[in-house]
């Protein structure tokens, strides 16, 4: 099951709320606090983490935390016949936090971190030497001014 083909409901989305608002919160406090029995939460939580639809854990540590102040996004364009190449390289740089394909002129947008300026210009050059890997541009984020979130989004589907 692919997080796409998931489908949320009432009760699935009373859960994700919860665990967006305390993501420790214990199985048994959390069936307390939503009416539910432990097995139930218990059920559905083993499904929503088997399904995917749910981020890893590591996806909470903020960069800056580790040292990696710096964050930027790098858009690449590259030869399309090695496209999996390039993929296969970008995954193996610590620095490169994700990498989408989005429709349009760029093939690739990677999001990257490091410690300062001239850590941002090794990471880019890094990425820039993968396999497959034609041109890129950086652009350096100042500041996240609506971080990744879903709560509204959860709320939405009431």
């Amino acid at each position: 099951m692919t997080p796409e083909s998931y489908q949320l409901d009432d009760t699935d989305r009373r859960i994700l709320l919860a665990l967006d608002e305390d993501p420790r919160v214990p199985t048994m406090m959390l069936a307390q606090r939503l009416g539910l029995a432990r097995g139930t939460v218990q059920t559905r939580m083993e499904r929503l983490a088997s399904s995917g639809a749910l981020r890893p854990n590591s996806s909470r540590v903020k960069p800056a935390s580790v040292g990696r102040g710096v964050s930027a996004v790098v858009s690449a364009e590259l030869d399309q016949s090695h496209l999996e190449e390039a993929i296969a390289a970008l995954s193996l740089i610590p620095e490169v936090l994700e990498c989408v394909a989005p429709a349009g002129d760029t093939d690739l947008l990677i999001r990257a971190v490091a410690k300062d300026p001239d850590d941002l210009y090794r990471v880019s050059e890094e990425i820039r030497l993968c396999p497959g890997i034609t041109r890129t541009s950086t652009s350096m984020i100042l500041r996240d001014v609506i971080p990744y979130r879903t709560t509204a989004l959860l709320n939405h589907l009431r």
